[in-house]
């Protein structure tokens, strides 16, 4: 609502003429002025104006008199207002509003008297028809509307208590509360009361006068409040150094580069006068003896020996002689399978340097096995064959039915390779299709002497990046095999083969056809690649019609085995007085150069079988020879270690029973209990043929074959468990240990000889198997593959694989006096044994009763006592005083 006039309401009388005096001489002033309207207010048709007492007598439009609260309004024609501005021109009341009556539409013009000065004056025009229109017939919806509306009568209702029901908004407030953890303490701060309203002064004083005056508490950080910044928005950018450096030799003086030398000669002239003096003559006389000697002296000592090269060898290794640690050469990782697996076995190939074999397994227990059984038979079950020329891509890949956990080269043919299976089948491959794809992993096209393997980052890798696969040319027989995982197998050599009973005959063949396994179904079974004489010509021809099926890569060279390989012979080794047997996990046949040769054997032996040569192995189905002959004085003993921590000494050769004629194993010659755990390693060593390495549980042996009182060496009780080892291929005090916990331990008999002589950390897992190999007699590598799949190839310093003068012979010395110091030990045992015995036999000659007394000499015996009891009791009287020594009367007559 407009506010009201100071004036209040004066709908009449002189105060008015006095107002309208204003008015008119407001619009005196203001004629050519612009109509206002309530534009602002919402109403732009209305125009507010004032109307004297004159004006309104004119157009009979007096207030309470024409103009009532009822009909506040009145129509006044437009030729009336337009007369009203001839005749009183600008003191006309409607002459501000003279431009919007000019331009009215209509005839008849609306003024409404605005009682309550809602638009600020006591009058107000309506300037258009549409406005006069909505003013005379308002809307008869609105109206109706507004008198539907009924008056709301608010009943007052009393609140009704109900009960309080929670929400948790009890816990926010306990939470938001803030309340005191600590206890609080009272202070009573007093004086005495003669101090009460005594005056005090106060005075400027120095706080740092005064000991203890002032205390500081000066900011520090509390732990307990500190706010941790878990997230924080951090830019970086790397920004590469540059640094420009140069160098320049100075020469400060001139030197000569080169210096030639040539004899003065004499003329001919003087050749022969000089020939003719008696002078040369007599020096040569005199020095011809001392010529003599020195001549004598040269065929006894060599005198133009370079002193410096005896002094130490030429460096052609990374590293120098003083670095005794294991150093990373290169690493092999699986990247396209994406199953978890570990690496059980690992071996070099025995001809193209730089190419490895390794075999991987899943990380799953049996009864995980069992669940995850339908994917696993989705991933295939490999070998891979690695190339330093290539870490990313595998070579080869030879596929198996199920997962290996130990495989070897063939000695005769690398070409054939044999695995052993988890599900106790044995596995044959033929790779001689495949030999030229790995013939370029040589470092040259021909090896010379001075041949030293590149390093990494010079090897340009293989331009064939598809993978390879291979697959199987035969398997055992399920039925007849092992019933568990395979966990050793051997090649046995090639001068030599046996037949079911465990003789030894010469091999004729001159090839490798037997192997020899051992499994965790506690059984050693030998086998033969070459046809069985069970077997008949109709059998095989009947096995080449159903080799149709066979795909066109897999060669047929074991054909005629495939499915139906039994083994040649089957031993158990028993416990003797129970029934159960010995679970052999690791063995060591005799003379076994098959795995490891010396140096220059390895480095001579450097061809491959080509696929256009003779290929022995391509006829095999000729079967066994039917005459043998017997090699006497064959040794067919062999060291077996068990999954319980023994070492077994037994013997393959079969008797037969007497009572029921079956063929059966003999006795171990000798059993010892010294690891706590499974055998993993049973190795010959390299240099001793007759030394055996064991390691298992958490400590390690060395055993001397004939020597059957126990070890010569055993560790003791290791931090870690041992999971692996192998001996040194050119250093025989030398053998590495590989630990649970990713650590290698290494063996030096010459530096110490009751714990390794240094450890070295190799990777963050177990190791599962350790595998040197010699590439030149300068450059060594040592094959590490552990429990996440991860083989790790290391160069071994000069230290580890250079020996030191006589070193084999004082090795050899420290292994006669430990066999010495075991019967010396025995013999003492034997001792005390025989002393035990004599002992046993004294206590027994005690033990028989004495012979017994008569009443008489009882008798005797107690008057004997009673005399010397008097003579005591007369002595002790005596000394005391009591008696005198002329009184013969004893202590208990004086009674």
């Amino acid at each position: 609502m407009a506010p009201k006039p100071r004036g209040g309401k004066t709908p009449r009388g002189k105060k008015r003429k006095g107002k309208h005096g204003e008015n008119k001489d407001l619009t005196l002033g203001s004629e050519e002025a612009e109509p206002v309207n309530m534009e602002s207010m919402g109403h732009p048709e209305i125009y507010p104006l004032v109307l004297t007492t004159k004006t309104q007598e004119i157009f009979s439009c007096r207030i309470d008199e024409d103009l009532t609260d009822e009909q506040p309004y009145k129509l006044i024609k437009k030729q009336d207002i337009l007369a009203d501005f001839q005749n009183r021109a600008a003191v006309s009341d409607f002459y501000p509003v003279k431009k919007i009556i000019q331009e009215y539409p209509g005839d008849e013009i609306l003024i409404v008297y605005d009682k309550d000065f809602e638009f600020g004056l006591n009058f107000y025009v309506i300037g258009t028809e549409e406005g006069k229109e909505n003013y005379l017939n308002p809307p008869e919806a609105q109206e109706e509307q507004d008198e539907d509306i009924p008056e709301e009568i608010y009943d007052y209702k009393p609140p009704i208590s109900k009960p309080w029901v929670s929400l948790g908004s009890e816990k926010e407030i306990e939470e938001e509360s803030v309340t005191t953890s600590t206890e609080q303490i009272t202070y009573m701060i007093s004086r005495k009361r003669a101090d009460f309203g005594a005056p005090i002064k106060f005075s400027d004083h120095n706080a740092s006068s005064v000991k203890d005056a002032y205390i500081e508490c000066t900011a520090y950080p509390d732990k307990n409040f500190v706010i941790k910044q878990l997230e924080k928005d951090v830019g970086m950018q790397v920004v590469p150094e540059i640094k420009e450096i140069s160098t320049q030799t100075r020469w400060t003086y001139p030197r000569n580069a080169t210096t030639q030398y040539y004899p003065r000669e004499f003329l001919e002239k003087e050749k022969e006068i000089f020939g003719q003096s008696k002078s040369l003559a007599d020096f040569l006389n005199n020095m011809s003896t001392s010529v003599e000697i020195a001549l004598q002296q040269n065929e006894i000592t060599n005198t133009f020996i370079d002193d410096w090269k005896i002094l130490a060898e030429e460096e052609g290794t990374f590293g120098d002689k003083t670095d005794t640690h294991l150093k990373e050469y290169q690493s092999f990782t699986d990247l396209h399978n994406l199953m978890e697996k570990m690496v059980t076995c690992v071996s070099w190939h025995p001809n193209i340097y730089g190419l490895i074999a390794v075999s991987v397994a899943v990380r799953l227990s049996f009864e995980e096995r069992v669940y995850f059984s339908g994917k696993l038979l989705l991933q295939p079950s490999l070998i891979l064959f690695w190339s330093f020329s290539d870490p990313i891509h595998p070579q080869l890949m030879l596929e198996s039915p199920d997962d290996i956990f130990c495989f070897k080269f063939c000695p005769s043919n690398p070409n054939i390779i044999a695995g052993g299976c988890i599900n106790g089948q044995i596995i044959l491959w033929d790779i001689t299709a495949h030999a030229s794809r790995i013939e370029h992993v040589k470092t040259g096209s021909s090896r010379s002497k001075k041949a030293t393997l590149k390093p990494m980052f010079l090897l340009e890798p293989d331009d064939n990046k598809e993978a390879m696969y291979i697959r199987h040319c035969a398997v055992s027989s399920i039925e007849n095999g092992h019933k568990k995982v395979i966990t050793d197998i051997h090649w046995l050599s090639d001068t030599f083969e046996i037949n079911r009973m465990g003789s030894v005959f010469e091999n004729r063949s001159g090839i490798c056809c037997q192997l020899v396994t051992c499994s965790a179904d506690c059984t050693i079974c030998f086998w033969d690649i070459r046809q069985q004489k069970g077997i008949t010509i109709q059998s095989i021809e009947k096995k080449k019609e159903e080799s149709i099926e066979i795909p066109n890569d897999v060669p047929s060279t074991f054909l005629h085995l495939d499915l139906s390989w039994k083994p040649l012979s089957k031993l158990r080794l028993s416990k003797g007085e129970t029934s159960l047997d010995h679970c052999p996990v690791k063995l060591s046949m005799g003379k076994d150069h098959l795995i490891y040769k010396t140096q220059e054997k390895v480095l001579v032996q450097n061809i491959v079988v080509k696929t256009e040569e003779m290929n022995p192995y391509q006829n095999l189905e000729s079967g066994l020879a039917n005459l043998l002959r017997p090699i006497e004085d064959f040794c067919t003993k062999f060291f077996v270690g068990t999954e319980e921590g023994e070492v077994l000494y037994s013997d393959w050769k079969m008797e037969r029973d007497p009572e029921t004629g079956r063929l059966m194993t003999r006795k171990p010659l000798s059993l010892n209990t010294v690891h706590d755990g499974a055998i993993h390693t049973v190795q010959r060593s390299p240099f001793y043929n007759d030394i055996i390495l064991t390691v298992g549980g958490w400590n390690l042996a060395i055993w001397k074959e004939g020597v059957m009182f126990g070890p010569l060496l055993q560790s003791c009780c290791a931090p870690k468990r041992y999971t692996s080892g192998h001996w040194s291929l050119t250093r025989p005090g030398v053998f590495y240990i590989g630990r649970e916990d990713g650590y290698i331990d290494i063996w030096d008999l010459l530096e110490k000889t009751h714990e390794p002589a240094q450890s070295q950390n190799i990777c963050i897992t177990m190791i599962t198997c350790i595998k040197p190999w010699t590439f030149t007699a300068k450059q060594q590598f040592i094959a590490v593959g552990d429990y996440y799949g991860t083989l790790h190839i290391l160069e071994i310093p000069w230290t580890l694989s250079h020996p030191s003068t006589n070193e084999a012979s004082s090795i050899n010395h420290y292994f006669e006096r430990e066999v010495k110091h075991l019967e010396y030990m025995e013999q003492r045992k034997k001792i005390r044994e025989q002393e035990r015995k004599e002992m046993a036999l004294e206590r027994e000659k005690k033990k028989v009763k004495p012979h017994q007394k008569g009443k008489d000499q009882l008798e005797a015996d107690l008057k004997m006592d009673y005399e010397s009891y008097l003579e005591l009791e007369k002595t002790v009287l005596l000394s005391l005083g009591l008696i005198k020594a002329t009184d013969t009367l004893s202590f208990v007559d004086m009674i």
